[in-house]
């Protein structure tokens, strides 16, 4: 019996700690429950994954200039033809797997700058090859919202329609697909994937110490006519939060989940010049746990930054700039502590902060019992994940052999005829 042939495709490798982190947790469910399998990635930063991970990657575009602004006409030509053979590099990959997965990410959302020719264009090709070449296409544990530009909106929805298999982090992720006209209606919802991690612990740090993890944010796709006035009020805010903090004699620790957030914690170092600030330089989802569980209290923007957080107990105030931000702290039991990272107010950011640190017991309570509902139910979502792309049981035929081979998915990646798997995630988000 030949091994499974399994892809994983994504902006993995380039810099952000959440997207690998989601890697991460699907190569570990791979490896404990298909250890056999072929692994490789078509992805953004493919010899970064190649020599973390130990898999076969390739380089998500033709074209090395893709994420560069194309003024002059060679530049110009040569994105245009990237994304031609893009069309064939794309399909060749896809044809070599018998599955392929997106692991979570916020795919299939446009919460921060996004052209419709960038990464959902290469989303779009992934998905339209899988289903022409009987490649089943899953997308795991991904993030949606609604989306203001129409070229984008159009490939968004046609990627999820066409893939094999779809479940989401949160309610409103899944909202927004059928609000875009996707048949939601079997698809599952489960906590962030990050969440079957290992929880990473480091021994509390300085008494008072405060994590607050920063972000180059700049508004959303729809916000770029008016990107560098809330990045100005988002960067003004903290500066003014961290300032309020070193006055009392706190320590606080700049954290950053993107390679790009690194001005934006110059910027702060620069402003406020003092002894008690300083900044880690985590190079992965466990750099960041440490970081967190040495913390008292974290205040943080990036999603993965909160789910780093809250994953290691720590009582923790979002900085939210989309509807996921709320959502998970809502799940996670701390939803009266959200603050909006377009519009910060220091003065009263410092008023939740300290509404926060006075209930840090019960929130860590809290936060423990969340914690093992989450793990739960992520390890729910692979059980599915698993009956939906691999259904024959052993013995019974090649694991991720081609539709064809055997009865078919339907459009939601299971075998004709065969009922959702028993996950609860809906029902234990609803109540979340």
């Amino acid at each position: 019996m030949s091994a499974a042939r399994i892809g994983v495709f994504g902006l993995l490798g380039s810099g952000n700690l959440g997207n690998d982190g989601s890697l991460e947790a699907v190569l570990a469910h791979l490896g404990r429950e298909h250890p056999e399998a072929v692994v490789e990635a078509l992805c953004g930063g493919p010899e970064a994954v190649a020599a973390r991970y130990g898999i076969r990657a390739t380089r998500l575009h033709w074209y090395r200039g893709e994420y560069r602004t194309a003024s002059r006409a060679g530049a110009i030509a040569a994105k245009g033809l990237g994304k031609l053979v893009d069309v064939f590099r794309t399909a060749a990959w896809v044809r070599r797997q018998d599955v392929v997965i997106v692991p979570g990410m916020g795919v299939l959302e446009a919460t921060l700058p996004l052209r419709p020719w960038g990464f959902p264009y290469s989303l779009f090709l992934l998905c339209a090859s899988g289903r022409l070449l009987g490649t089943r296409v899953a997308l795991v544990g991904v993030g949606a919202a609604p989306i203001g530009n129409r070229a984008t909106r159009t490939l968004v929805r046609w990627s999820a329609r066409l893939a094999a298999y779809r479940s989401y982090r949160d309610v409103p992720s899944r909202e927004a697909m059928r609000a875009m006209g996707v048949d939601t209606a079997r698809d599952d919802v489960c906590p962030d994937l990050a969440f079957s991690l290992p929880t990473v612990r480091a021994p509390l740090g300085a008494p008072g110490r405060v994590c607050v993890g920063v972000m180059d944010f700049h508004g959303g796709d729809d916000d770029r006519a008016r990107a560098e006035e809330i990045h100005r009020r988002y960067l003004d805010g903290v500066i003014r939060f961290v300032r309020a903090l070193v006055e009392e004699g706190r320590p606080v620790r700049l954290l950053t989940g993107d390679e790009c957030d690194a001005p934006v914690v110059a910027a702060i170092l620069g402003a406020v010049d003092s002894p008690l600030v300083t900044a880690a330089e985590p190079a992965s989802l466990a750099d960041l746990m440490k970081e967190t569980s040495a913390a008292g209290t974290v205040v943080a923007t990036r999603y993965h930054n909160l789910i780093c957080a809250l994953k290691t107990g720590t009582p923790t105030l979002a900085l939210g700039y989309a509807a996921k931000s709320e959502a998970l702290m809502e799940r996670m039991g701390l939803g009266a502590y959200c603050h909006p990272a377009r519009e910060v107010d220091a003065d009263r950011l410092l008023e939740q902060f300290r509404e926060l640190e006075k209930r840090a017991p019960e929130l860590r309570r809290t936060l423990a019992e969340r914690n093992r509902v989450a793990a739960d139910q992520v390890d729910s979502q692979f059980r599915a994940l698993t009956a939906a792309l691999f259904p024959a049981a052993p013995g019974e035929g090649r694991p991720g052999a081609r539709p064809g081979a055997q009865a078919g998915p339907d459009a939601h990646g299971r075998p004709d005829g065969q009922a959702r798997p028993a996950t609860q995630a809906d029902a234990r988000q609803e109540t979340s």
